[in-house]
């Protein structure tokens, strides 16, 4: 059997030590490292180790009772989330380490709605018993109260011969048939056993145990536990499909593409369809940290990576029923231009960000032709720190970053019909769009309701390729749109004349032209924030959260303690966390989670600052072009609509 264990944690929460101590007590490994010792087997990065914080995911191979489990260590820092996001993804299980002094904090919560949101089942680990100030019975209640009232604490073991009579009562009050059987004193271990197995993978059960990793206090006896509530099933006989859910480049910058395989079994030599481009696995690896061993195949539940795919790239499945990747949840909010004064030419450099962008998706690098500058997205400052090290060690070069901006979005408020027409001598398409506004952070969406009379459903699909293709600049500053429902209402072709880029062309005026007749809104990325201090503090607390044009819900008091809850933009709250910790004197708490794009608080600001002029933009225009006499000419936006050859719908 095969199963992958993610472990996650807030940064500091001890979760590359409690790996540590798994891999050491799996005979994995002969040496117990330390982060703070720098030596840790999972952090092998140089930079990891100058640091002492995880930045990449890796994973640890573990033999146990004849099962093979993949251990993924993954990044406890905001800034390297995304890694993480992708991580989960993979996982048939996962242990969230929770600090007994500390509780949860700002990153465990982005955690566990991330594994919500995959359904991966979770257990809790409670960290650090050893320490002053510990307590596991507040973190308990904490965690039924923040989390889910469905965490239960072990302090005996589960088997299936022996169940612990809280845990029997514990099970028997979530289940009306075993209920019966406890209340007349019938109890059958195996099926109460084997209902907690089940109520574990359905998420309604958590199981927490504590101990302390440092001081190898119930690591082992957690795994233990663990290993007999977590059953897998992969179908081995049904034919191959796997996740892409990584991709790293060796000394020799050869690309490794990591894959979790979900169904079937690969060789060595067996070939995918990339579009038209034909690819061959030439070598497959099971990685144990930095090191790997060879294999010939492997099977459907194990991690592996292989050589000889260059198409594949993250989040993508391959395989049977192939699918592109789909966006992650975690988007940067800032994005920093590359300052590089070197010899070597800025094309060159442009090359190493595509090969990090394939390793990080999120950076989204943007290369300006015409001022022949680099932009990288990011989730934050240490994103970009870390930037300049792994720049310098893998391809030694200096660089350096402005100062991050933030990511601005646009949508619309109303319904318009955007008309677009592109006719120049020996070319013909038409597009009619009706564009919507749709609720927050639901991105882009595409309807069909063009007859194939109409148009052709090759040219269908085609339009909606071009609406999904790239970023589409907004009016007000040339920031992406979103949150806007597109339909196709109908559209034209020439049985001649129509070329595949004519649609293009045709897509694009008619969503620039709808964008003309929109009252356009900026958007700006928003922090969900919780902060916990003296009530000493509550007044300046409130009153920073409205000058920083936030909001917030009513405080609540616990003893001489007040939490705050509340929403406010990056803009504005990106660097508070320094101000906080100085007037609380490092007592105080902030955790800061991104939780979408809103309305920009000074939009008229932004708008200026930025001097988006959209009639300049190379790329779009909300013109359309006709053809008269053989010769092309220019409609402009508030005339094309009644130019238009289809009937309007």
């Amino acid at each position: 059997m095969f199963k992958t264990i993610g472990v996650l944690a807030h940064v500091d929460a001890g979760k590359t030590t409690f790996s540590e101590q798994l891999l050491y007590h799996t005979q994995s490994i002969k040496e117990r490292g330390r982060v703070d010792h720098k030596d840790a087997y999972l952090d092998n990065h140089s930079i990891e180790r100058r640091r002492g914080i995880t930045i990449f995911a890796e994973q640890g191979r573990i033999h146990y009772n004849g099962d093979t489990y993949t251990l993924i260590d993954t990044p406890g820092h905001v800034d390297f989330s995304p890694e993480m996001e992708r991580a989960i993804s993979v996982m048939d299980y996962a242990i969230i380490i929770v600090s007994a002094v500390d509780g949860i904090e700002g990153h465990t919560e982005t955690v566990w709605q991330l594994l919500r949101k995959y359904h991966v089942p979770t257990f809790f680990f409670l960290n650090k018993i050893d320490r002053d100030g510990a307590d596991v019975d507040a973190v308990m209640t904490s965690i039924r109260k923040e989390l889910s009232p469905d965490a239960v604490l072990l302090t005996e073991p589960v088997t299936e011969e022996s169940i612990p009579e809280t845990i029997v009562e514990w099970i028997a009050e979530r289940d009306e048939g075993l209920l019966e059987q406890y209340m007349e004193g019938n109890v059958d271990t195996a099926v109460f056993f084997n209902t907690l197995r089940d109520r574990i993978q359905s998420e309604q059960a958590f199981i927490c145990m504590s101990g302390s990793a440092l001081k190898d206090i119930g690591v082992q006896q957690f795994f233990e536990q663990l290993a007999q509530l977590t059953p897998t099933n992969y179908a081995v006989e049904a034919p191959f499909q796997g996740k892409v859910f990584k991709i790293r480049h060796d000394e020799q910058n050869q690309r490794i593409t990591f894959i979790k395989a979900t169904s079937g079994v690969l060789h060595v030599r067996d070939e995918f369809q990339f579009g038209d481009i034909t690819e061959k696995v030439t070598e497959i690896r099971l990685y144990n940290g930095s090191r790997f061993e060879g294999t010939q195949q492997v099977e459907a539940g194990e991690i592996f990576a292989v050589k000889g795919l260059m198409q594949a790239e993250i989040g993508d499945i391959i395989g049977k029923d192939p699918v592109v990747g789909k966006d992650y949840e975690l988007v940067p909010t800032l994005q920093a231009k590359v300052v590089y004064n070197g010899t070597e030419h800025i094309k060159e450099i442009l090359r190493y960000f595509r090969m990090l962008e394939a390793e990080e998706p999120t950076l989204k690098v943007v290369w300006s032709e015409k001022f022949q500058e680099i932009n990288v997205h990011v989730m934050g400052v240490i994103q970009l720190e870390v930037l300049v090290e792994v720049i310098k060690e893998r391809f030694q070069l200096d660089i350096i970053f402005d100062n991050p901006k933030i990511l601005y979005m646009e949508t619309i408020k109303d319904n318009v019909v955007g008309y677009g027409h592109f006719e120049p001598l020996k070319h013909y398409a038409e597009v009619h769009l009706k564009m919507e506004p749709t609720e927050r952070g639901a991105g882009i969406q595409f309807r069909n309701a063009c007859h194939a009379d109409d148009l052709s459903v090759g040219h269908q699909r085609l339009i909606e390729k071009h609406v999904f293709e790239r970023d589409h600049h907004g009016l007000l500053t040339g920031y992406p749109i979103t949150d806007i429902r597109f339909t196709l209402l109908t559209g034209a072709a020439h049985n001649k004349h129509t070329e595949g880029g004519d649609f293009r062309e045709a897509t694009f005026r008619a969503l620039r032209q709808g964008l003309e007749q929109a009252e356009n809104i900026l958007l700006e990325p928003y922090y969900r924030f919780k902060m916990k201090a003296s009530t000493d503090y509550v007044g300046r607390m409130m009153t920073d959260i409205q000058q920083v044009r936030g909001t917030f819900d009513p405080p609540e008091i616990n003893g001489d303690q007040v939490m705050i809850s509340g929403k406010a933009p990056v803009s504005t709250f990106m660097n508070y966390s320094t101000t906080f910790a100085a007037y609380t004197n490092g007592k105080g708490a902030l955790s800061l989670q991104f939780c979408g794009y809103d309305v920009c608080h000074n939009a008229d600001e932004v708008i200026e600052q930025i001097g988006y002029d959209k009639n300049a933009d190379p790329e779009y225009s909300s013109s359309s072009i006709f053809c008269a006499k053989g010769k092309g000419y220019v409609v402009p936006w508030e005339e094309a609509a009644e130019a238009m050859h289809c009937l309007k719908k």
